[in-house]
């Protein structure tokens, strides 16, 4: 029997494009074995600036069964995979600020030895992804965490051209999410669930050896 993983997709979308990839990595780790937790970070920005655009009030509506995350997905989670628009080249605050409460357990060694991966999406092809990526990665490291990027490891990747993480270009959001953006979430997703499962049985082999 396959060693269970548990897989949380942790995300910030405003208009929905950062959403649609959530969705579809969620069912890529349900579809490769894994328990998933599907949450969104909590909203940060004034209820006045979601209702004056309205893809992020129609998006916040449309997204609102979706649970907020909490530390306790972080501590159930073998996996977790980080979604976020790219801002300024950089993680969305909403996203930050969660990750800025997890002091308490990365004091406690649990945010440690988990398997971690991200992916972005930005309104043109320079628009940060990388360093967003990059930037969101740093904070794995505080973690100790064990990064799982897609890299070069399919040929699909030659394609969509980025090994860090699964990336779209929306356009001024007019760009929906495609074959090709789906595609890159599946091979990192397979790629996240596999090395987690070899992972987990490995550090407990190893534990019931010692």
């Amino acid at each position: 029997m396959p060693t269970p993983v548990n897989v949380a997709v942790v995300y910030y979308s405003a208009t929905g494009t950062v959403s649609t990839i959530a969705k579809a990595v969620t069912k890529d780790a349900e579809a490769a074995g894994a328990q998933v937790r599907l949450r969104k970070v909590a909203e940060l920005a004034p209820r006045a600036a979601v209702a004056s655009n309205p893809a992020w009030a129609e998006h916040a509506e449309a997204t609102a069964d979706i649970p907020e995350v909490t530390p306790d997905d972080m501590v159930w989670a073998d996996a977790v995979i980080f979604g976020t628009p790219t801002r300024y080249g950089n993680v969305s605050a909403q996203l930050k600020q969660f990750l800025d409460t997890l002091g308490g357990l990365w004091q406690a060694g649990q945010l440690a030895d988990k398997v971690y991966s991200g992916f972005t999406a930005s309104s043109t092809a320079h628009g940060g992804q990388e360093s967003t990526l990059l930037a969101l990665y740093n904070t794995i490291h505080h973690f100790g965490g064990i990064l799982v990027p897609p890299g070069y490891t399919d040929a699909s990747k030659f394609v969509d051209g980025n090994p860090y993480g699964t990336s779209h270009v929306s356009g001024q959001g007019d760009i929906p999410v495609g074959t090709q953006t789906l595609t890159a979430a599946r091979v990192q997703t397979e790629r996240v669930v596999k090395f987690t499962r070899a992972l987990k049985a490995g550090l407990a082999a190893e534990n019931a050896e010692s």
